[in-house]
């Protein structure tokens, strides 16, 4: 009788090697493709997925007795409005797209801003912002940059009158 089906372990000492490479080798090659892989290049585009992982709020602390610093409309935009309307995420019309702004250009600039202040659709009320951060003279200044980019020819509007001016 040939022994060509017999069991390939003949002692414990086999037995003991075999279980112990049928453990390790797998572990070894998965290390080493683990290696492989770590190995390539990194950093080439670490400030687009920086860019792209990035928050959408911010945490800036600020001096509560410093005089108030009014920010311009492009200040605005980028802080708050950016974050629908450069993309044209949830239907907001993107920045510069004349198609989308021109049928809201026709409410004017009291319209524009009274659906800023109480939201509109999927927008909230002053784009998600608090009333202390900015005031509904700076969100009138993004109202007309933003509508401006778009063809739009809003004025500026009116400065409020600070309290030394209220004083007088």
């Amino acid at each position: 009788m040939s022994n060509e089906h017999g069991s390939l372990i003949k002692s414990p000492k086999q037995m003991i090697i075999m279980v112990f490479a049928s453990f390790f080798v797998p572990l070894i090659i998965i290390l080493l493709l683990m290696i492989y892989v770590n190995s390539g290049k990194r950093g080439e585009n670490t400030t687009t997925t920086e860019q792209l992982i990035k928050p959408v709020a911010q945490l800036n602390f600020k001096d509560a007795s410093a005089p108030r610093e009014i920010q311009s409309g492009e200040q605005v935009y980028k802080a708050v409005c950016s974050s629908c309307h450069a993309s044209g995420a949830a239907g907001a019309p993107k920045f510069g797209d004349v198609g989308a702004w021109s049928a809201r250009l026709g409410q004017g600039y009291n319209g524009l801003l009274a659906s800023v202040v109480k939201g509109k659709g999927a927008m909230p009320a002053r784009g998600g912002a608090s009333p202390a951060d900015i005031s509904d003279y700076e969100l009138g200044r993004a109202v007309v940059y933003l509508s401006n980019s778009a063809g739009g020819k809003l004025s500026e509007p009116k400065a409020p009158a600070t309290e030394a001016q209220a004083a007088k």
